[in-house]
């Protein structure tokens, strides 16, 4: 280490800043300075968090970053992935959301006596943040935020937690509240008379047996590709409209004019309703009420969908069935989609879009699609989840010996 100490070279996977020889430092940024007694030195990318909750709140890991090494550090998380698994290809510039652009999120709540804490967990930890503020929430969201905070006072059972789970939807803001509600015709009418009077699209109750709507005046929904689907409360939607449009954006770039596609783990039809609707698409999920909502908007917007209740990880597409298609959209949980990329990788579709919001599964998976005779053609990396270190990217698959207008079986 030299006396002015070692320049911080990258941020490691967790947000750490890390030097050229292996020290980590947490808070680091690229071009800062490590003394000796872990003192840091500021260096040119370091920039000053809008938040006064940070480093605290665990919703965000990285605001001491400037954007251009925010969105270095997207990148080489992928191109690091890869590398991991020896494998190497064109990865694109990271594109990301801009702040106060989250249109979902799930906060945690505890009452004590007439005190309610409401906000994200601490980092590694149970604790909560009380927010006063957040620089990720859209507005409309954290706009609920304080009246949701007195009314959970009244609501949550006394000494009790709860999971608040909010999403921007067709109507305005849905709202979830796993938890322990206090009983009585007085807390219904309660809930009833908040969600009226701050003008929530739904409020919804799930005390352990399921989502129930305690307020909806019309049934709310989400506009995916111009299709409005039902959304179900608490269902998975893209973090920013922004970064489901680069998604898309990709995805289009990837499959091109393909005629024939499979949409698998599609849940409400982010990637099915984005293709033309001349095309035909085969949409395969297991979440029941998801593919329930998927098929019921296709069947009202007149699309040629098929929309399938399918467990791709205890039932994966098979080669044979794989090879029927132009293209194939891949888009897995965090763990990956291990089978599925296992019988794809034996099958001869033309194209395959893989979307993932975690580079290690999804490096593991890209190896056994190029063991099986794929060449990656490019990786574009996205940043949605602003702040944080989670990452997700949309990958190119081609096999060179089989073209779109092959032959289907």
């Amino acid at each position: 280490m030299s006396l002015d100490g070692d320049v911080i070279v990258r941020v490691a996977a967790k947000g750490d800043g890390v030097t050229a020889d292996g020290r980590h430092a947490p808070l680091a940024a690229p071009g800062d300075r490590l003394l000796g007694d872990g003192t840091l030195i500021a260096g040119p990318h370091r920039q000053v968090p809008p938040c006064r909750h940070f480093p605290g709140c665990g919703g965000c890991r990285l605001q001491h970053l400037d954007p251009p090494s925010e969105a270095a550090f997207v990148t080489e998380r992928v191109s690091g992935a890869l590398a991991g698994q020896g494998l190497s290809g064109m990865v694109r510039p990271a594109l990301l959301s801009p702040p106060r652009t989250r249109r979902r999120a799930t906060l945690h709540a505890e009452r004590r006596g007439r005190q309610v804490t409401l906000g994200f967990s601490e980092s590694a930890s149970h604790r909560i943040i009380d927010l006063a503020e957040c620089h990720i929430l859209l507005p409309s969201l954290f706009a609920v935020v304080a009246p949701l905070r007195t009314l959970l006072a009244t609501a949550l059972k006394d000494r009790s937690r709860a999971d608040v789970h909010l999403a921007q939807v067709d109507q305005g803001v849905d709202v979830l509240i796993a938890g322990p509600i206090a009983d009585g015709l007085a807390a219904a009418e309660g809930l009833t008379r908040f969600a009226q009077s701050h003008g929530l699209a739904r409020l919804s109750i799930d005390d352990g047996y399921g989502a129930e709507a305690r307020w909806e005046p019309e049934p709310v929904t989400i506009t995916l590709g111009g299709v409005p689907v039902p959304f179900p409360a608490g269902s998975f939607l893209q973090a920013t409209a922004d970064g489901e449009a680069a998604l898309v954006a990709a995805v289009d770039a990837a499959i091109g004019n393909a005629a024939i596609v499979a949409d698998l783990f599609a849940g409400l039809g982010t990637f099915t309703f984005t293709r033309p609707a001349r095309t035909r698409v085969y949409a395969g999920e297991a979440g029941r009420e998801a593919i329930t909502a998927l098929k019921a908007a296709a069947g009202r917007a007149g699309r040629v969908v098929a929309a399938d209740h399918r467990d791709l990880f205890r039932r994966p597409l098979t080669p044979a069935e794989a090879e029927r298609f132009d293209a194939i959209i891949l888009d897995p949980p965090r763990a990956g989609a291990r089978e599925q990329a296992t019988t794809l990788a034996q099958a001869k579709a033309p194209i395959i879009a893989y979307i993932s919001c975690n580079p290690s599964s999804f490096a593991r998976d890209a190896k056994m699609l190029c063991e099986g005779g794929y060449r990656l053609d490019w990786v574009q990396p996205v940043g949605q989840f602003r702040w944080s270190t989670h990452v997700e990217l949309v990958a190119r698959f081609v096999r060179d010996d089989v073209t779109p207008d092959s032959p289907r079986r």
